[in-house]
């Protein structure tokens, strides 16, 4: 297979891991990983991706070392990945591991890399409309840096990437949405329901049915839609369904 033919396969593989619909977060995240080392000539790669505001970190790795490596960076609170994504730029500047001034920037993650024989390293970021939301973090063994070229085409796999994972957002909060409002008119069907149910047991307009049953609720501590589906069902409490003598 072609370099050309890699690449077009990468992003298919992207594109496909969400083609289904689904809002899963870590397939996009793997194939990235997975794909990044051979077709940008890396040795491992990382993906970490963090958005405003969406809870604990994803991570993804090509391999399990570099997988490990990223979760530690993660919970160290440095690395390239963490200081590319606060930087909402990009891509973070190369960093030879041995340089003096990496250890300094880095002081956990720099000597772990070393020790897994990794000697140069650069971040490419996420980028979505509302900023940077992660990295793609490249990882070599070889005494030179990546080429520009090579970062070019580095930033087109990690803007798709963002594109595919701000997709699958979008579905995730389409259907929270759309379970919420199911939930929301089953409970209203259910208690327009109880309320003929009290207006005909009670001989009482639905008006007042509802005042019933709504005081009923409050005085027991309990959601309304539970107690309409106990009158529906007939299991309700007889002081609240029984005619008032």
């Amino acid at each position: 297979m072609t370099s050309e033919q890699r690449l077009a396969d990468a992003f298919l593989a992207l594109a496909g891991s969400t083609a289904d619909g689904s809002s899963d977060l870590p397939g996009p995240l793997s194939v990235l990983a997975q794909r990044a080392p051979a077709l940008l000539g890396a040795r491992a790669a990382t993906v970490v991706f963090a958005p405003e505001g969406y809870g604990a970190a994803h991570v993804a790795g090509s391999d399990p070392q570099s997988l490990r490596l990223e979760h530690e960076a993660v919970g160290w609170r440095e690395g390239p990945g963490h200081d590319c994504h606060r930087a909402d730029a990009g891509p973070w500047a190369q960093a030879a591991l041995d340089s003096r001034p990496t250890r300094q920037r880095w002081p956990h993650y720099t000597p772990r890399a070393l020790r897994l024989g990794y000697t140069h390293v650069v971040a490419i970021p996420l980028r979505e409309p509302a900023g940077t939301s992660g990295a793609l973090i490249l990882l070599s063994c070889a005494q030179h840096a990546f080429s520009p070229t090579t970062l070019f085409l580095g930033r087109s796999l990690a803007d798709f990437t963002a594109v595919i994972l701000e997709r699958a957002r979008e579905a995730a909060r389409s259907q929270t949405l759309t379970t919420q409002l199911e939930h929301a008119l089953t409970s209203r069907v259910v208690i327009e329901q109880a309320k003929g149910v009290l207006a005909s047991r009670r001989a009482v307009p639905l008006d007042e049915a509802f005042d019933l049953l709504r005081k009923h609720a409050r005085s027991r501590q309990r959601p309304v839609r539970d107690v309409a589906h106990e009158v529906v069902e007939g299991r309700a409490d007889p002081d609240l369904t029984d005619p008032t003598p």
